[in-house]
């Protein structure tokens, strides 16, 4: 067999995506391929909401206290899927009362970067940077509590540590043997 007999035999087999994109479609994805099948999915989920959406506003729009005389008599009671979009005029003096008094905006600065640099020897530091408990940048000599001035309690900090993994025990909760 020739590659072309191969071919049409396979496509008379299979059929090729109704959207034409060149892959095989199946019966079960009305004859598209995985992709198209996805984004016809998609497209129909999106229209499907996008329906749903439509009824709630005319039906809020529906119950709504308007005035009956101003619609117009060609809508059935029963769901249009046309929206009527009627214009109606707006007084100055009602866009003036819903006008919010002027306040005064406060103008925030953007946030200053840091200079990266030691605050030991005053060396550029880039990435290579260590920031000590203190809240300061070292670079790798100065970063060592013993080689700055550091302000941080270690002390304090341990003793804290130590009584939250070693809680005491009082001698109500023991049992007498």
């Amino acid at each position: 067999m020739t590659e072309e007999q191969k071919w049409q035999e396979l496509v008379g087999e299979h059929r090729l995506c109704a959207n034409s994109c060149g892959f095989f479609g199946s019966p079960t994805t009305l004859n598209l391929c995985s992709k198209c099948y996805k984004d016809h999915c998609i497209k129909e989920g999106e229209t499907r909401e996008a329906k749903i959406a439509m009824e709630k506003t005319f039906n809020q729009s529906e119950s709504s206290s308007f005035s009956t005389s101003s619609r117009p008599e060609s809508i059935n009671s029963t769901i249009n899927p046309h929206i009527i979009i009627e214009k109606v005029p707006i007084s100055t003096e009602a866009v003036a009362k819903t006008e919010k008094p002027n306040v005064a905006v406060a103008v925030v600065a953007p946030p200053q970067i840091k200079p990266n640099r030691c605050a030991g020897c005053r060396k550029r530091l880039g990435l290579t940077g260590f920031k000590c408990r203190c809240g300061v940048m070292f670079c790798g000599s100065h970063r060592s509590p013993e080689r700055h001035d550091c302000t941080f309690d270690y002390k304090q900090l341990g003793r804290e540590a130590i009584a939250k993994a070693n809680p005491i025990i009082k001698a109500e909760k023991l049992d007498k043997i």
